[in-house]
């Protein structure tokens, strides 16, 4: 079986349009040919029958048939005849027999083509009729003497000859009609080359597939996907950012409409120096939701032409980033219980070795009392559980990197703000006093003490953490609360004070920074309750 041949969309874009030009060219060319045919005929027909008439009312003529003189009608006829185009010049009497026929038939014989009556009778005319030489178109008109008809002038114009004519006329046309063929040849070519260079030489069933499995690919993501052009105009959005941004209106209409009809304002989308840059992992709001989004420039041909913006709801990660934080901090603060208990357990059983049982008692008291006075003073100035958790933990971290963690006496917490979820007052307290042990460690000169003051005694909560650290460096100082930001390496630093700016801002609150005398660092954070 012989396999059937496949054409390419290309070649059967080429091959209709070839084809759709051949057929509107051949129309065309019919109908100039008709119309020019028509307008021949109808032109050479009025001149025929104008120089018949013209010729009939000549006197000298009038008086030669009237005479019935053929020698003379033939002199005066045949001076005419030689100027004019006409193909013939017959003249005849009132009997329709010929006095004279420029092709030299017969006199006084019946002139033939049956057209005679009508002129006969007082009427020109205009008749295509077989006459002696052939089919011709003939202009007829009756010779009148004093009202009395006495003869017939015809001048006739050859078939053969009109044809011949027509052709000639039409040629130019045919000729022009078959250079705008092959310019459109070429024209359908190039275009259809075009066309599949723009398809990337793929076929449309390809490309159904690929748009059909795009919009696929864009539903299955679970992050919400929004493709915007220079003029934010909504290209393309999948499912999960019209659940989180609450849009019902049909994909067909989406088009129509600007993002800026449903996102409010945002710096992260619509500032001047985001449209020549890409950003990842910003924290925004995107109405009241807040999220992590990314905004990656569309570039095509080196030109922006729009923008995708990724976009997922920062509670979904924030949930796991807290759990992923709050066994990482169990894990730190039981490390850091089992090392301190390592030490005091081998200092207890070197001294118990050494028999010295009244120093081993005092080691045991004197510990015992300073561990059960903070976990006293903690529980009993913070009322909430998970603060008191997360203090214990710092604290015992805090002496196992040979710091010193102090708290002001002036300290209570009864409950957390109303805009803030606990989680995120956890990852402010966690990242200051974080930043604080880190930069104590970085500065030699320094007593190695962070002290803390947390208190809702006023309308707002006061959280300020003090630190003899390696303070900020004058290079980060007015971006410090920008992510990646961050004085440390490595590219898992440079979130947290950003976190805890988002956070902060979030409920309404502001956080301030300022050198400390003689070393470090104070911050304060000031959230409303």
């Amino acid at each position: 079986m012989r396999k059937k041949i496949q054409l390419s969309f290309t070649t059967k874009l080429f091959l209709s349009l070839l084809f759709f030009s051949l057929i509107v060219l051949a129309l065309l060319q019919s109908y100039i040919w008709n119309t020019i045919e028509t307008n021949l005929y109808r032109s050479l027909g009025e001149k025929a029958q104008i120089q018949a008439k013209e010729l009939s009312v000549l006197p000298s003529l009038i008086q030669y048939v009237k005479d019935k003189d053929t020698s003379k009608i033939a002199d005066l006829i045949i001076d005419i005849f030689e100027q004019s185009d006409a193909s013939y010049i017959v003249i005849g009497d009132a009997k329709a027999n010929r006095l004279f026929h420029t092709a030299n038939s017969p006199l006084h014989s019946p002139m033939i083509g049956g057209d005679n009556k009508e002129v006969l009778s007082g009427n020109s005319s205009i008749t295509i009729s077989e006459g002696s030489l052939g089919l011709a178109l003939r202009g007829k008109a009756p010779i009148v003497d004093n009202g009395k008809i006495i003869g017939i002038v015809s001048v006739g114009y050859m078939i053969d000859d009109i044809n011949a004519l027509h052709i000639q006329q039409v040629i130019p046309f045919i000729i022009c009609c078959s250079l705008l063929f092959l310019a459109l040849f070429i024209f359908s070519y190039f275009f259809s080359k075009a066309i599949k260079k723009q398809m990337f030489n793929l076929e449309p069933k390809a490309i159904a597939l690929l748009v059909k499995s795009q919009k696929s690919i864009m539903e299955s993501i679970f992050e919400g996907v929004i493709a915007i052009d220079l003029s934010y105009n909504i290209i393309n959005i999948n499912q999960s950012a019209r659940t989180m941004l609450d849009i019902k209106i049909s994909d067909d209409e989406l088009h129509k409409h600007n993002l800026s009809e449903f996102i409010q304002s945002t710096d992260f989308i619509f500032r001047n120096e985001s449209q020549t840059e890409d950003i990842h992992d910003h924290i925004c709001y995107f109405n009241n939701i807040i999220v992590i989004a990314n905004k990656v420039r569309v570039v095509i041909d080196d030109k922006i032409q729009g923008w995708v913006i990724t976009f997922r709801n920062f509670d979904d990660i924030n949930i796991l980033s807290m759990q992923l934080t709050q066994v990482k901090q169990y894990v730190d603060n039981l490390r850091a219980l089992r090392h301190e208990h390592l030490n005091w357990l081998a200092t207890l059983s070197g001294l118990i070795y050494m028999k010295r049982y009244e120093e081993a008692q005092s080691f045991i008291a004197l510990h015992s009392a300073d561990n059960q006075s903070n976990l006293d003073f903690i529980t009993e100035h913070f009322k909430v559980p998970a603060v008191c958790g997360l203090l214990i933990g710092k604290y015992s971290k805090a002496h196992e990197l040979g710091l010193n963690l102090i708290f002001d006496p002036a300290c209570q917490l009864s409950e957390l703000p109303l805009l803030m979820a606990e989680t995120e007052f956890m990852s402010i307290l966690g990242n200051l006093l974080d930043n604080a042990f880190n930069a104590s460690l970085k500065n030699d000169p320094g007593d190695k003490t962070i002290y803390l003051y947390l208190s809702d005694a006023t309308d707002e909560i006061v959280l300020e953490v003090t630190d003899q650290g390696c303070g900020v460096d004058k290079s980060i100082r007015n971006s410090i609360f920008e992510p990646g930001v961050t004085s440390q390496e490595g590219k898992e630093h440079g979130i947290g004070l950003h976190l805890v700016s988002t956070y902060i801002k979030k409920a309404n609150g502001y956080i301030t920074f300022e050198d400390n005398i003689p070393y470090g660092t104070i911050f304060s954070v000031f959230i409303p309750k």
